[in-house]
């Protein structure tokens, strides 16, 4: 087994009460910045996690190859990028970027 990285961008959100559902649906696997994301070279999934003892405390966990294709999609695709953020603002009370993170992941190699 070999070792590499993956980057992560984690975002909190604070929901409004009674948007949760669309919440959700916008930010979960298959939602609309999921989709949006797909389109990027090195992304490779998005979860979403809810606090279980605040239910209206969300984090989305973005996870891409490297900073570097993160950093690419995002400045190539910024008027989208912004355009869905503000879609989604009234979703939320608050959204705090909580910064990036690196994950260890094993990797098989093939038998030779």
């Amino acid at each position: 087994m070999a070792s590499g990285t993956q980057y992560v961008m984690v975002w909190e959100f604070r929901v409004t009460q009674g948007k949760e559902a669309e919440f959700i649906e916008k930010y979960g696997r298959e939602g609309i910045w999921a989709r949006f994301f797909r389109n990027g070279r090195g992304y490779l999934r998005t979860e979403l996690v809810r606090d279980v003892d605040d239910t209206q405390r969300f984090l989305t966990l973005d996870h891409w190859q490297s900073e570097e294709e993160f950093k690419s999609f995002r400045q190539q695709n910024l008027v989208e990028y912004e355009r869905l953020d503000k879609e989604c603002e009234r979703l939320t009370e608050t959204e705090t970027c909580l910064g990036a993170l690196i994950r260890q992941v094993e990797i098989a190699r093939a038998k030779s």
